[in-house]
């Protein structure tokens, strides 16, 4: 473990034997008492760095014998005493100079985990020799407490007449619980340390009661700081996780025996991709206490040999059930965790591949998680993106029975998903003072955890690329001059879309001329929808609101759908046309159908545009003809409530109302507004709007545009914009010329057939 110290200026003093077995049964350094005055002097603090070489350096707490510890004259200026161990450790003999130096103690400096491994120090032959845990620990953390310990140290003690010595295998500081085994370790033990005692091989020396020692220190620290574990936005789902699948093993075996109550052997973390579920699973393993987590994505499993696939599922349980069989109750807590956990426990039937090896699979997990031989030391934590695909009898109480939904994070866990990903550039002054990522975190509506990531990678890709000269890649970079500013971060947000969000590109596209007063009638069902939108964002009793906007085609509905979409500023807008699903069967129609508004049930505010349900029907007039399944399907999703806190409006646009009555989708309609054609009033306030006619001309246009779909007059005026009569349209439009009213009338002409 690598940290920072400062260690006083050294002493050489002689080393000598401890003067009896009480004083070195205490895995103190004993001085005469002018050397420890004059060492305290240096400096407060009683913790000594002992050694000659400092890759295998220990430490130990220097002290002097007091009169009832010893009957000699004590121990002589200049001389230090080191019990045997000690001298082994630090590789001295007695007689020999050493250099003492005072450590300077680190902060978080307490131990939260210490392994030790009990041993006789003198052999027992065969005797057997039991020990509680329970009130072992409670001894050395009361004999040893404020002592520093390190990986591989070896200190003796006396338990009930008996000297024994325990080797330190594990040593954690609190808050240091993720880092990597095999780095040196080391830490201050104190009231709160937890100890996990394992018997040296073939010592006869039997732990009982571990368990029980561990009841309340099943996670490695004693809080959770889910930032520093880079866990943003989670903190409600890792409390209801805790609740339901840990609770009841922070208390003791006798506590859930006399509950009558079995331990949670999986959980099943599922939602949308990028929203966390690895992450999540990860840095719950980590917290343990038990056995390192063994993670395994769902397609590793698969073989092509027979009966192998099946074989990897067992050799992942196959430690757990020796485990289990060798210590019972007081086994440690294995964790197993499935990634993809749907590529292999699919519905048993569901795949028809000839070789039955997913049934296979799934009947080995159930096997072990709850057969007649399950285990109760596994923890089993499966994670997916398609919890529908899963078979049943998984899922059911006794197996993954813990289901928590892994969602979008909210404005809050998105502010500190932004804080973990941009902590160490703000600590290394790479980030610009103007970057407000409260602001960021508003506009990323429907962004998850990797969106934002994402977002954040890019942002900084634009800070890099302006210190990079394309014309000499070999030129020498300012490090100093990288500054990841606030602009750089909204390019990103347009380079970097998020998949449950707004289409936006597909309903600006919907109203491509933009928006123009269109009159009365046109203004009342636009604000009509508007307060739908108000209703849905604000009401707890109307999770679901449907609208039909019907009239001619070419008469705006789309344009007011796209509008009332894009103004709702709600994070999930999705539009559904005919034109998507060009090519596609009636089947996948559907389920691309059903798709859209699974995906609207992950946000709180959703709304789906049907456009052109007739075409989205394949309903022609000769037949008349339309697809049964699309229809059926519509008629559910219309109909089907959200999930509890989601809202949706559905907004559907229709040319052949009639058609719909006969089918009755009209029904599953809340509300219906007719979206008229242009009157004269109305494509006057239209033209007026797009000011291209000179203020003499607008009424005769308008007159002329009497019971005109909007569509249409737009067509007519750009047809009026091109030519030498009426002017460049970039003219036109820019305002330096204006449309000629004859050409305009030489264009109706040309089209007024059509729709008079």
């Amino acid at each position: 473990m690598a940290f920072s110290h400062r260690i006083a200026a050294s002493s050489t003093m002689i080393v000598v034997s401890t003067p009896n077995q009480d004083l070195a049964l205490t895995n103190f350094a004993f001085c005469s008492p002018s050397d420890y005055r004059t060492l305290s002097t240096r400096g407060s603090g009683l913790v000594f760095a002992l050694s000659l070489d400092v890759h295998t350096s220990f430490y130990w707490t220097l002290c002097y014998p007091l009169q009832n510890h010893t009957a000699h004259d004590g121990i002589q200026e200049g001389h230090i005493a080191l019990n045997a161990l000690q001298r082994r450790h630090t590789k001295v003999s007695t007689g020999d100079p050493i250099s003492v130096s005072r450590f300077v103690l680190p902060e978080n400096f307490k131990l939260a985990l210490l392994t030790l491994e009990l041993d006789f120090a003198k052999a027992k032959g065969n005797r057997a020799e039991q020990l509680d845990a329970v009130v072992l620990a409670q001894q050395l953390r009361r004999r040893f407490i404020d002592q520093v310990m390190t990986i591989g140290q070896r200190v003796t003690f006396e338990y009930c007449g008996v000297i024994y010595i325990f080797t330190v295998n594990q040593a954690l500081v609190e808050g240091e619980g993720d880092k990597k085994s095999g780095a040196l370790e080391r830490g201050m033990i104190s009231e709160e340390t937890y100890i996990i005692f394992e018997a040296a091989p073939n010592s006869g020396i039997k732990v009982v009661n571990q368990r029980e020692a561990a009841s309340n220190n099943i996670f490695r620290q004693k809080e959770f700081n889910l930032q520093k574990l880079g866990i943003g936005g989670l903190s409600d789902e890792f409390t209801d996780i805790f609740r339901r699948a840990f609770a009841s093993r922070v208390f003791p075996p006798h506590v859930t025996n006399k509950l009558g109550i079995k331990h949670v052997k999986g959980m099943l973390l599922f939602g949308p991709p990028g929203t966390g579920k690895t992450l999540m699973a990860r840095q719950i393993g980590k917290l343990l206490n038990g056995k390192e987590p063994k993670i395994v994505n769902g397609p590793e499993v698969l073989s092509k040999f027979v009966g192998e696939t099946e074989k990897n599922v067992r050799d992942l349980f196959a430690d757990a059930e020796n485990d289990q069989r060798t210590k019972g109750d007081q086994s440690e807590l294995h964790v197993i965790i499935f990634d993809e956990i749907d590529a292999i426990c699919k519905s048993r039937g569901s795949t028809r591949d000839g070789t039955g090896v997913h049934d296979s699979i799934v009947n080995q997990l159930l096997t072990k998680i709850d057969g007649v031989e399950s285990l109760n030391n596994v923890l089993l934590i499966g994670m997916t993106n398609r919890k529908d695909l899963l078979d049943e009898a998984l899922l059911r109480p006794g197996r993954l029975e813990v289901h928590v939904e892994i969602n979008l994070p909210d404005e809050n866990g998105r502010l500190q998903i932004l804080q973990i990903h941009t902590n160490k550039m703000k600590e290394n002054s790479f980030l610009a003072a103007d970057v407000n990522l409260q602001e960021l975190a508003a506009r990323t509506k429907n962004y998850s955890g990797a969106e934002l990531e994402g977002v954040v990678k890019s942002a900084v890709s634009f800070a890099l690329n302006r210190q990079i000269s394309m014309d000499d890649l070999t030129k020498t970079l300012d490090e100093e001059s990288i500054k990841v500013t606030m602009d750089d971060f909204l390019h990103a947000l347009q380079e970097i879309t998020p998949a449950f969000g707004a289409s936006t590109d597909d309903l600006e596209r919907c109203r491509l001329n933009g928006i123009v007063e269109c009159g009365k009638r046109h203004r009342h069902i636009y604000e009509r929808a508007m307060l739908l939108v108000e209703q849905v964002r604000g009401s707890k009793g109307s999770p679901l609101l449907t609208c039909l906007l019907e009239g001619p085609a070419g008469s705006g509905k789309s344009a007011m759908a796209a509008t009332v979409g894009i103004q709702s500023d709600f994070p999930y807008v999705k539009i559904i046309s005919a034109e998507s699903m060009i090519g596609l069967s009636e089947s996948s129609k559907a389920a691309r159908i059903v798709k859209v508004f699974e995906d609207a049930y992950k946000s709180q505010l959703s709304i789906i545009i049907l456009d052109d349900i007739e075409r989205l029907l394949e309903y022609v007039p000769i037949g008349p003809r339309f697809s049964n399944i699309i229809s059926q399907t519509l008629m559910v999703l219309l109909k089907r409530i959200p999930p509890k806190g989601k809202n949706l409006l559905v907004i559907g646009t229709t040319s052949e109302l009639a058609f719909l009555e006969s089918l009755g989708v009209c029904d599953a309609f809340s509300v219906v507004y007719n979206v008229p054609v242009l009157k004269g009033e109305d494509a006057k306030k239209v033209l007026q709007g797009l000011n291209v006619f000179h203020e003499d001309d607008i009424d005769a246009a308008a007159e002329a545009l009497n019971d005109m779909p909007l569509k249409k007059l737009y067509m007519l005026v750009e047809m009026a914009a091109q030519g030498e009569k009426g002017g460049s349209s970039e003219d036109i439009y820019s305002g330096l010329a204006k449309i000629n009213l004859n050409h305009f009338f030489d264009c109706l002409s040309d089209v007024a057939p059509l729709y008079h």
